[in-house]
């Protein structure tokens, strides 16, 4: 059983003034009045109250020990991590010219700060994506085979394929989507140089183009391999190609010539773009004749094969520098220009802090906290003429340091000299807390009486900085007429770990070490990664959900996690973690990880379910309730999530649950069948219940498209194996003998498509 702190005195005010009003018959006999409003009484309850507060004090004693005998381990808590985000930079009235701008850029949302990573050029252009959507118009194609067959242009009339020219979507563009598997960005110029298109393409020429991307991933997991990277199953890169034109920009007459060809842009990948939203430097052209167009094409080419997709807005076409043309492996959610990297930061900059006592162990505390991790210098100098200004190093532990004083290793032979050590102006920060520690004179130096210490750091404001689209919109370092703006969300930002929470995981950490060895570490560092609200962990040693067929203990080296958030906005009863959330817990865990270990992170594979079942009521109880109640009942049991309320981390018996009990504790286990049995068990238990009949499983075949039907399959039981877990579509229950009954002829309705023209009809 825990030891329960002692109190050093329970003596409340009443008792207090109980105690004083019994003595006074000892001390003052002649005082009889007791009524509190005689003045003594009321002297009496003020020092009842004085000494109420002084054995409040008092009994934190024990607490204020257990906290320093906590801070004694060494063990801090997680700092709060910032949130990052993509902005662009525009200026649509400005001179023709490219600024460049330097990294560490102040931009703001509201009140809170955030500052670009890199530096970047701002070239004076607006871009615009499209794609090529496929249009399936029978009718259209038999005439546009004509057309073709009339002119003496390609591409021949069997391999016309309609398509319509579509500005990029908010949920992004597959290879699959477009007809070409590309995405076009037309490069414009401003509104206000549209007549001054030579002039844009010299200014462009030989640039720097900061593209930003944000991929739009399926969320199959990720997968940490033995040699350290990461893997999201993505096989190439993305590529950026321009037009690279004929002598002169001229086609040749000859028909069977006219192609046109493209050249691949130089590229910086500033992170990796197919794993997570980045910033690709694209590296355009010297010449400014390489950025211009097809001079002598057709008007029935435009658009035609591999040529650009036609632009249907004359004013657009009109303001046309160049294509650019991106082929990329994963679907595509974003794109923009002049876009730079940000995080959620604000910087202090020579901060003064108490001068040096010459103390051992000398700490002080920083003013703006949570400080970001790796972001602290300490600049020391001393109390001293001519001093200069020493700039200490951080180090993560005291003990590794040097003494100030070099000093003979009594332990070393005689003739042997110790190598000096030269981390002797060092310092420790915790970030949560902004403490700042420094040597005690054998292992580090101390800072000398009087001098003038100075802190340079970074501080956050946590999830607080995980912010919607818009939402930055302002920059005090920008020139009047400029813009900024984040057209994606920003991710990321996490709070600082809280004292009850670190508490709890201190057996944990002192078992763990913060490496992952045996099953109960993965499970507990993975619960806690910070960010991302972890639901449920699912350990599979020596398992890989890719090799079939395959048990927990055919795949050596080989540590699966199946993950599942706390809450998914868009299936609640079937939460998936997406791309975030599985890249939080892979960066979380990829220094922890043994060497040789292949880690791989998925979510699960639901098996769609549907139950049907009829209950005989208890008498005189609301049929309508009792048969919610059945539903609420079988929802449970049947969820992959623990109850609400349940914390794996603060249960230790649910974290260590048995298969008996693990799936009221931990949620639906794996490798478990659906019985209709067992359901049938679980339906009698709900109060109200007077009798169940045979519960009718159904396994359901949910529709690939909008033209698929729904299939609904009776099967008992319904076997599961790997990562599959039960997904409740449906639950009919009945009253009487008779369960009600389930469509399994399908009651999807096709959606009906809006023809759109390949050439818009208005003429205006």
């Amino acid at each position: 059983m825990p030891i329960p702190a002692p109190s050093l005195d329970n003596r409340t005010f009443n008792d207090l003034v109980a105690q004083l009003i019994g003595r006074i018959p000892i001390h003052n006999p002649e005082w009889t009045n007791f009524n509190r409003s005689d003045p003594g009484i009321t002297i009496l309850e003020l020092a009842a109250f004085l000494l109420e507060n002084d054995i409040y004090v008092a009994n934190q004693i024990p607490e204020r020990n257990r906290l320093k005998f906590l801070n004694l381990l060494g063990i801090p808590l997680h700092p709060a991590a910032s949130a990052n985000g993509l902005v662009t930079f525009a200026d649509d009235r400005g001179p023709l010219t490219t600024l460049t701008l330097n990294s560490d850029i102040s931009v703001v949302a509201g009140k809170t700060p955030f500052r670009t990573t890199r530096g970047l050029d701002v070239l004076p252009v607006q871009a615009q994506m499209y794609f090529k959507r496929a249009v399936d118009r029978p009718d259209l194609l038999a005439y546009y085979q004509m057309l073709y067959a009339s002119q003496t242009v390609p591409p021949p009339v069997t391999a016309v394929g309609l398509y319509e020219t579509a500005p990029m979507p908010a949920d992004g563009v597959s290879p699959d989507d477009a007809i070409d598997k590309s995405v076009w960005i037309a490069v414009l110029a401003r509104p206000t140089e549209k007549d001054l298109l030579d002039d844009v393409r010299r200014q462009l020429a030989g640039r720097t183009l900061s593209l930003g991307v944000v991929p739009s991933l399926p969320d199959e997991g990720r997968q940490l391999l033995p040699t350290g990277t990461a893997s999201n199953g993505a096989t190439g890169n993305l590529r950026v190609f321009i037009p690279k034109l004929p002598p002169g920009g001229l086609l040749p007459d000859d028909v069977g010539a006219r192609v046109p060809a493209y050249e691949a842009l130089p590229l910086r990948f500033v992170s990796d773009v197919l794993s997570g939203p980045g910033v690709v430097e694209v590296t355009l052209p010297n010449s400014p004749a390489a950025l211009s167009l097809w001079s002598n094409m057709h008007a029935l080419e435009s658009g035609v094969g591999d040529f650009p997709p036609s632009i249907d807005d004359t004013e657009q076409a009109a303001r046309l520098i160049t294509w650019l043309r991106v082929r990329s492996p994963v679907p595509i959610l974003w794109m923009g220009i002049n876009c730079a990297s940000v995080t959620q930061r604000a910087h202090v900059s020579a901060e003064v802090l108490p001068d040096g006592t010459g103390d051992p162990d000398q700490s002080v505390t920083l003013s703006q906290r949570p400080v970001l991790p790796a972001t602290v210098v300490i600049t020391v100098t001393p109390d001293l003429p001519d001093a200069v200004p020493q700039v200490w190093q951080e180090i993560d532990d005291l003990f590794a340091a040097g003494p100030e004083v070099p000093a003979p290793d009594p332990s070393l032979p005689p003739g042997i000299t110790a190598v000096p050590n030269a981390l002797t102006q060092v310092y420790t920060v915790d970030a949560e807390a902004g403490l700042v520690r420094f040597g005690d004179g054998v292992h580090g130096a101390r800072p000398s009486v009087g001098a003038r210490i100075r802190a340079d750091y970074d501080f956050g404001v946590g999830k607080a900085g995980n912010l919607g689209p818009g939402a930055i919109a302002a920059s005090p370092a920008l020139p009047s007429g400029w813009t900024v703006t984040n057209a994606v969300s920003t991710w990321g930002g996490a709070d600082a770990e809280s004292v009850d929470d670190a508490e709890k995981q201190i057996p944990r950490y002192l078992q763990h070490r913060d490496r992952l060895v045996n099953v109960e570490d993965y499970e507990v560092l993975a619960l806690r990664t910070p960010g991302v609200a972890v639901g449920r962990v699912e350990v599979l040693p020596a398992f890989h959900p890719d090799l079939s067929p395959n048990l927990p203990g055919d795949a050596a080296g080989v540590v699966t996690l199946m993950l599942l958030p706390q809450s998914d906005p868009t299936q609640p009863s079937a939460p998936e973690p997406d791309v975030v959330f599985l890249d939080a817990v892979a960066c979380w865990l990829e220094p922890k990880r043994l060497v040789t270990t292949e880690l791989v992170l998925r979510g699960p594979t639901y098996v769609p379910v549907q139950l049907a079942l009829a209950i005989e009521v208890v008498p005189g109880l609301a049929a309508a309730d009792v048969t919610e109640a059945v539903k609420e009942a079988l929802t449970s049991f049947l969820s992959p999530l623990p109850p609400p309320g349940t914390s794996l981390l603060d249960d230790r018996a649910a974290l260590l649950s048995t298969p008996a009990d693990a799936a009221t504790q931990r949620g639906w286990p794996l490798g478990k069948s659906v019985i209709g049995l067992e359901l049938q068990a679980v339906a009698s238990r709900v109060p109200g219940v007077q009798f169940v009949h045979p519960v009718n499983v159904y396994q359901v075949t949910l529709p690939a498209t909008s033209t698929d039907a729904k299939q609904v399959t009776q099967l008992d039981p319904i076997p599961l194996v790997g990562l599959q877990l039960p997904y409740l579509v449906a639950v009919e229950v009945g009253v009487g003998d008779t369960p009600p009954p389930v469509d399994d002829t399908g009651t999807t309705t096709p959606s009906s498509l809006v023809p759109v023209p390949v050439i818009p009809e208005d003429c205006s």
